[in-house]
């Protein structure tokens, strides 16, 4: 199983839980999981996160498009579908015009056309003014997990080394 991950999971991990100072363990996981073609995200997310300006976008930079993968064809039926189901629902049209406009519905479109598992903090809501990436993946019949339901399902282990 490969993870797709939300500009939200870089965002708070460098914000909260995970800093790039304190917890380069958690970064390094991101890496090596990538390496391995386990763990990515799509060119979009890498623009939002790059757009922050800090240290995080500095990390997403330097990861490149190894980390953060382009469009490619297989996307552009999945980009049809997503738009589709968008459209059939109950929200707001301003809510799908906006959705159809930022990453996520290129996170959703990725992880439908590869048969990915998005992973995002974002939570499913039955709000009409916004789309999350929970609503869409379970009406599209994508897997969706947080953060931490990933490192777990991954036995990820952030294991202290000698104090320096």
């Amino acid at each position: 199983m490969a993870y797709l991950l939300d500009a939200n999971v870089f965002i708070q991990a460098k914000n909260l839980h995970y800093g790039l100072d304190f917890c380069p363990a958690f970064w390094d996981w991101l890496i090596g999981h990538n390496t391995a073609v386990r763990v990515f995200s799509i060119e979009k997310v890498g623009d939002e996160v790059e757009a922050g300006g800090d240290e995080l976008a500095t990390w997403a930079a330097d990861r490149g498009t190894g980390f953060f993968v382009k469009p490619d064809a297989a996307m552009l039926p999945a980009l049809g579908r997503v738009s589709v189901w968008a459209a059939g629902q109950h929200y707001d049209p301003a809510a799908v015009n906006t959705f159809l406009q930022v990453a996520d519905y290129y996170l959703v479109a990725h992880a439908l056309a590869h048969g990915h598992t998005v992973v995002t903090h974002e939570i499913a809501s039955t709000s009409t003014k916004k789309i999350k990436i929970p609503d869409a993946c379970i009406g599209l019949g994508i897997k969706c997990m947080t953060p931490f339901e990933m490192l777990r399902r991954e036995r990820a282990r952030f294991v202290l080394g000698p104090q320096t």
